[in-house]
């Protein structure tokens, strides 16, 4: 079974980055849900350590692309060039099972789409070919704050191909001194681990027809919040969905809870909710409206 093989990579990946075990749910339960993640936070915290830690022990291909301001999207999908008076694709670094676009935001907006048809069909197309991706196809995408110079922001297209955006924050003092004084165990393969399996395990957890309506009743509500430029779509809807039901398969339950739905809503729903400018002058943060939506639509 993928469950206890997943439980075994879990704490695998804990003797690797050390004090962030929300990252690392959040990262297997966007795998399990069948998505990509976009991990934020400041230099050096530890996030292509983590892309390359999962990869490795789930015995996943795995490429890194540094994205830069003059990365070309062939660069990334890669190009046909020409042998012996005929056209040959030669496929990119794309072409593997996890994919880490390392500062993605430091590439250019053209470079970035580039990575729109991989994300979302699980494939490419090159020359009028269309060349499909291997199985499972995971992009890890790492970004630097937006304030930080020499940064393109996502354009709101890319950012929804994101299931989840999971903010990595500086550990604690404790885990710092662990940092400094334990080096990091080298992650082994997980043996049985099968991330395809454990998607389809993960769609036969039951979600409630009350907690259905709570996702429901969350979106209509950001249709009408004049705080929100971007509210909430029926793909960011089905995201948060996805993300309780993994949640809850990691437990080892059969049914999603209330508390699945609130663990998965910050990363389901923190880049797709778009302030307006208004907002955004008046001090509002996503964190508000987000926490609005609990109490509005959760059980206490």
């Amino acid at each position: 079974m993928s469950r206890p093989a997943l439980t075994q990579l879990e704490a695998s990946l804990h003797g690797v980055l050390f004090g962030q075990e929300r990252v690392i749910r959040e990262l297997l339960a966007t795998a399990v849900a069948g998505g990509h993640a976009l991990l934020e936070g400041l230099p050096g915290l530890g996030k292509t350590l983590l892309a390359r830690a999962f990869a490795q022990a789930s015995g996943l291909s795995y490429r890194r692309i540094q994205f830069t301001p003059d990365l070309l999207p062939a660069d990334v999908t890669g190009t046909e060039v020409l042998e012996d008076g005929q056209f040959v694709f030669r496929p990119g670094p794309l072409f593997a099972q996890v994919v880490l676009a390392d500062e993605i935001n430091r590439a250019t907006p053209k470079t970035q789409s580039a990575l729109l048809e991989a994300m979302q069909e699980r494939g490419v197309t090159v020359g009028g070919e269309r060349y499909a991706l291997p199985e499972p196809f995971i992009v890890l995408a790492t970004q630097n704050p937006l304030e930080l110079e020499g940064t393109y922001p996502l354009p709101e297209a890319q950012l929804d191909r994101f299931m989840s955006k999971i903010t990595v924050e500086a550990p604690p003092r404790a885990v710092w001194l662990r940092i400094l004084g334990e080096e990091p165990a080298q992650p082994a393969v997980v043996e049985g681990l099968d991330l395809l399996q454990a998607r389809q395990e993960m769609t036969q957890v039951v979600a409630s027809q009350p907690a259905l309506e709570a996702i429901a009743n969350a979106g209509q509500l950001t249709l009408e919040d004049k705080r929100l430029r971007m509210p909430l779509s029926p793909r960011g809807a089905k995201a948060w969905l996805a993300l309780a039901r993994a949640l809850a398969y990691l437990a080892g339950r059969a049914h999603l809870d209330w508390e699945d739905l609130r663990q998965a809503m910050r990363p389901a729903l923190s880049h797709r909710l778009l302030l307006s400018e208004e907002a955004q002058f008046e001090g509002v943060t996503v964190e508000a409206v987000l926490q609005d939506l609990l109490r509005r639509t959760m059980p206490r």
